[in-house]
This record gives C-alpha cells, structure tokens and sequence, in this order.
C-alpha cells in the first residue's frame, strides 16, 4: 500500500506500510542491541512515529528497530517504510549516520568500532568524511587509519564529502599536467585541467613553475613521494616547515647579487622602483641557513597559516 498526499493531486509518497514479519533485523552499529525502556516509551506514545528506512534488497532494518519493537509491542501488524536502495555497505554507513544524529545517541564504543568497519569496507574515503559520518573527529580516523596492519587498504587518493576524489600525493597529476602543458603549449588551463585531472589552479601553477624554469613538482610533494616508496603507506606531505628548494635559493642568491647594482640605477629610482627594490631585498635571503632559521622560528601551531600566506604572497 503506498500512502497518498491529502493536499493536492495524489501522487505517490516515498514511503510504504510494509507487513512487520517480512522485516529481517538490523544490521545495527549498536553493539549491546536495542533498550528494552526506549521501546516500551515508543510504544506508549500516542503520536504516529517517523518512518523506518529499510534496505530494499534485504529488507533488512538500516533504521528504526526501537520503532519496529514498539509497533510490535502495540500489536501493529503493518509499519510505515522508506525504502533505501544501495549496497549493504553503504546501508551500514547511513545506518550509522542516522543513528549518531537522531534518537537514542550511539556510545563512544560503537562509534569507533562503526569507524573502524567503514575504514574497511570505504578506504577511499577521506578522514572526514568518515568522520562526518560516525561523529567522531578526523584525527581519530586517521589515528585508526594509520594503526592498521594490513586489513584496511591504503589507496593514493580519497574521496571527500563533496563526493570528489583527491589525491594525498599530487605530484603524479603535476606530471601529467607538465606532458599536457608540452604536448599542447597553447591548450587553455581549463583544457590543461580536464586533460591531466587536477584543479585549474594546480594547472596554472605547473605552467607558471615551467616558465619559471622550475620543477613543476614542489619540493615537499617530491620529499612526500620519496618518503611513501614502493607501496608504502601514503604520507600527507608536510606544510610551513619543508626544506626550501635548491633552485629557489640559487635563484634568490643570484638576484641578491644584482640587487646592488640595480640600486644605483637612476630609472629605479621611482617610488615604485624604490618599492620594487624593498620588495626584492625582502625576499633575496640568499643563504639557505638563513632560510632555515626563519622557518624554525615559526611557531607550531601556526606553521600552516604562515605557510599559506607564502604561497599567496609568491603566487601575487
């Protein structure tokens, strides 16, 4: 029987009254099963309860076994169910999502032993997507993640919550945009983009880096490469703290050489010649010590933040 609207033309609903003993129990991330006191409240309420969600394809409860019991309870023979079409891992996670937001809260104990199955049965996920989904934090999964020995796949890319795919390394997609960039020099960065699969943005910066002259791979995507090796574990590569590249400090060293030179030409001495030069004197450190006592003295928790603002600076 497929209930109807009452307001407007009859049209069908998503939900179903399905006959309760052709219902199969839950696949529940509950590890100590229903609570008999939450049952006998449901089943004492005189308004109608929300529908439960049902595994088509098993017709197994995802949830609503609080509610199923009730209507048991109560004698019902019949009970209001929106089906949910998908795979029996996936109907595991929604059953763990439901659960973490709605009604009796899940325990800690079942939100991390829900984590670690996910972890199992999704590896492509991101931390926190999976997190989003057990309400835990994303450090927690990745802890779990990363104390795994062998029973849950380590993969090169992870698929967030937005559904897209990222890779934990991108220097291999920094390569490819490099072959698009030599194959097609006058290819658009959207055309550059869809061709090597990375953002825009990446593609823009690989082109920038090669008419630079520079590796269109930065130093911290090469040294998060290198520390993987062969079918390593994937390594988020550092951010704020990563060795300057050679090639960065040769050519700041060259241009602190030229600088004075350049200040004693008349046609720069403009005010924006004069700010050009400040600017130059700014950035031409030279010395990769230097470089390196600057980076030390950035503190921890605020290595990212610095690090940003870097790249914007260099992007500018």
């Amino acid at each position: 029987m497929v209930r109807q609207r009452r307001d407007g033309p009859a049209k069908p609903a998503l939900t179903t009254m399905v006959p309760i003993d052709s219902l199969l129990p839950a696949d529940s991330p509950r590890t100590t099963g229903e609570d008999d006191g939450h049952i006998q409240v449901l089943a004492e309420l005189d308004a109608p309860l929300p529908p439960i969600i049902v595994h088509r394809s098993t017709m197994r409860v995802i949830d609503g076994m609080h509610r199923l019991r009730a209507a048991q309870v109560s004698g019902a023979k019949c009970i209001e169910v929106r089906f949910f079409e998908g795979t029996e891992e996936n109907a595991f996670v929604l059953a763990v999502k439901l659960n973490v937001a709605n009604g009796l809260p899940l325990s800690q104990g079942d939100r991390t032993a829900a984590a670690v199955r996910i972890l199992g049965s999704h590896p492509q996920w991101s931390d926190r997507r999976i997190a989003a989904a057990t309400g835990l934090v994303a450090s927690t999964i990745a802890s779990m993640r990363k104390r795994s020995t062998g029973g849950i796949e380590q993969l090169n890319a992870r698929v967030g919550r937005d559904g897209r795919a990222r890779p934990l390394n991108s220097a291999e997609g920094r390569r490819r945009a490099s072959q698009v960039i030599a194959d097609r020099p006058h290819a658009s960065l959207r055309e550059i983009a869809d061709a090597a699969g990375v953002a825009p943005a990446t593609a823009k910066d690989v082109r920038d880096r090669l008419l630079q002259g520079r590796d269109p791979v930065p130093s911290r995507l090469r040294e998060a490469e290198a520390q993987q090796g062969p079918g390593a574990a994937p390594t988020a590569a550092r951010s704020g703290a990563d060795r300057p590249d050679a090639r960065a400090v040769a050519e700041a060293t060259s241009a602190g050489t030229a600088l004075p030179n350049m200040r004693k030409d008349p046609s720069l001495r403009t005010e924006a010649g004069r700010t050009l030069l400040r600017l130059l004197s700014a950035h031409s450190i030279g010395e990769e010590e230097k470089w390196r006592r600057l980076v030390d003295s950035v503190p921890r928790h605020r290595a990212d933040s610095v690090a940003r603002a870097a790249r914007a600076c260099a992007e500018q």
